[in-house]
């Protein structure tokens, strides 16, 4: 099994659990599942449900009727996954600015680590 965990600010606000609580209870299903899957499967899971997107980042993808989800996470030692940003995806590739929220939020926790 591998490790989820959620990105904490230095506020210890943690948004993406914040984003996952704001969502209808059908979709926090979806998304749970989908967790579950990538604790199961890690690094191994693969489209649809996990897509590389850059510079060690990696994108869940959680798909629940119209709508789109996905969080960003990357590896962070062993078989620790860190889930650090989610939204609702609208339309193309995933914006420059939710990927740069996610390199914002790893650079800020390895800071913190070392």
């Amino acid at each position: 099994m591998w490790n989820i965990e959620y990105y904490q600010s230095g506020a210890g606000k943690s948004p993406v659990e914040e984003f996952i609580d704001s969502l209808d209870a059908k979709s926090r299903a979806r998304v749970a599942r989908t967790l579950d899957l990538l604790e199961e499967f890690g690094i191994n899971l693969g489209m649809p449900y996990a897509r590389h997107l850059e510079k060690q980042l990696w994108e869940l993808r959680v798909r629940h009727g119209r709508n789109r989800y996905r969080i960003i996470y990357f590896l962070y030692t062993g078989q620790t996954f860190m889930l650090l940003h989610g939204f609702t995806k609208k339309t193309g590739p995933v914006p420059r600015a939710d990927t740069e929220m996610a390199e914002s939020r790893r650079d800020d926790y390895l800071s913190r680590r070392r």
